[in-house]
């Protein structure tokens, strides 16, 4: 049976990553989280005071990106891959909601688009791929023979968010955590370069009311359907 390639779109805390391991999982395909590259570029602007402190210093973060290598690598006991930046393993450190208040602003930045867009490109070019993240269907792949855009109701990704990171055993408000949702809407449908948008093809999912099996089952059987098509 022919492979193809799934490209998931999407607002942020929509599950999209977990939707697309599942699948990916189920489909024997290669998952790639995109956003956690995005995040991981991040992490290292933060951890070296380029974003995050009393100034931005985000040109130096560019003149930088060369020096910044990422990879996934597997973890067969947790069963999906895991981020790691110049060597480390930085999986947990990415899920923070202080990185979440940065990252779409790290994303905005032509040059990281830029960088990150070409890996994905990379990572993808057999089919067999389940990538997700913001600009997937509408400029990393768009050709892509499966296109979906996920969304929900801020309230709804919020309740979600908020209590994913009180189960890491993070200290947060609801207020906060909805604070940053749409805070993130709003520069990644309005940024520059590869504004989050629906490609014209895509499958709009929206998730508001229901729950991860329900979520699951039908993508499955959209992608099934769309395999069998190829």
């Amino acid at each position: 049976m022919s492979k193809i390639t799934i490209a998931i779109d999407g607002f942020s805390s929509t599950g999209k990553s977990t939707l697309a391991k599942q699948l990916a999982k189920a489909l024997g395909y290669v998952y790639v989280d995109t956003g956690a590259m995005y995040r991981a570029v991040t992490l290292f602007a933060m951890r070296n005071g380029f974003i995050g402190g009393e100034s931005e210093k985000l040109e130096d973060l560019v003149q930088l990106l060369p020096k910044i290598k990422l990879r996934f690598e597997p973890n067969a006991a947790l069963g999906f891959s895991e981020m790691y930046l110049n060597g480390e393993n930085i999986e947990k450190q990415i899920r923070t909601l202080e990185v979440s208040n940065y990252v779409s602003r790290v994303a905005e930045i032509e040059q990281v688009r830029y960088k990150l867009v070409e890996m994905q490109k990379e990572m993808g070019k057999e089919k067999g791929v389940v990538m997700d993240g913001r600009d997937i269907g509408t400029v990393v792949f768009p050709d892509a023979e499966l296109k979906v855009f996920m969304t929900a109701s801020p309230q709804a990704r919020a309740t979600r968010r908020y209590k994913e990171l009180l189960d890491r055993g993070e200290k947060v408000s609801y207020e906060e955590v909805l604070e940053n949702v749409q805070k993130r809407d709003f520069i990644d449908s309005n940024r520059e370069f590869s504004p989050l948008r629906k490609a014209d093809d895509a499958i709009e999912f929206d998730n508001s009311d229901m729950g991860l099996k329900e979520q699951f089952e039908r993508l499955l059987s959209i992608a099934t359907r769309f395999i069998e098509k190829a």
